[in-house]
């Protein structure tokens, strides 16, 4: 079955979909004509999650249409706030009546990498050398949903998103903050595990 998982609550429906070489994806029925030209020139495997997450946005809404406002999705009609993300084989969608953040992120030692690029100092105060990936891995998932919902050109995922200190047996509530020289707004993430993929929810 398509449909993997669902992450919906109370305030939000957040669907979790997996490709199915079964399932029927047709291109020009579930392609915006706004997007045709787009997104007909990605890679296959995009062009397979883009059709994944209209399919289960049509599960949900199926006379509305994702749009974008440069790289930013928005419904069509605008009764509904939408975050997507998608990490092949897997694309979910989420929506709501407030701003929400989703993201999904696949396990990988590269992110040890790219620690210094958006850790902030506090963060990297917390975890073991042992959890090191798994950490890593959930507090850019956590920042890059936050970003989803409060973003600018001149932030930083490093001085701009904090992610407070937790604990990976207990990822139902990850206090977040995203904040500038002015003001500070603060959220809640929770995150589930599936596979060898972390996903978070931001509201």
């Amino acid at each position: 079955m398509p449909l993997y998982k669902d992450f919906s609550d109370e305030k939000a429906t957040i669907l979790l979909w997996k490709f199915d070489e079964d399932e029927e994806l047709d291109f020009e029925n579930l392609i915006e004509t706004e997007n045709l030209e787009k997104i007909k020139n990605y890679h296959p495997t995009k062009i397979t999650e883009a059709l994944l997450v209209r399919k289960a946005l049509k599960s949900i809404l199926p006379s509305h249409k994702i749009l974008y406002k440069e790289r930013e999705p928005f419904l069509v009609p605008k009764d509904y706030c939408i975050s997507i993300t998608h990490s092949f084989p897997f694309a979910a969608v989420a929506v709501s009546k407030e701003k929400i953040g989703i993201d999904m992120e696949k396990f990988n030692p590269k992110i040890l990498r790219i620690e210094h690029k958006f850790i902030y100092p506090d963060e990297a105060t917390f975890f073991s050398e042992q959890d090191k990936m798994e950490y890593l891995t959930v507090i850019w998932s956590v920042k890059e949903s936050l970003y989803k919902i409060h973003h600018s050109n001149y932030w930083s995922l490093k001085r701009n998103y904090k992610v407070e200190p937790f604990d990976l047996k207990n990822l139902n509530k990850i206090n977040c903050s995203v904040y500038d020289d002015n003001n500070c707004d603060h959220f809640s993430a929770r995150v589930k595990f599936f596979e060898d993929f972390c996903f978070t929810i931001v509201d």
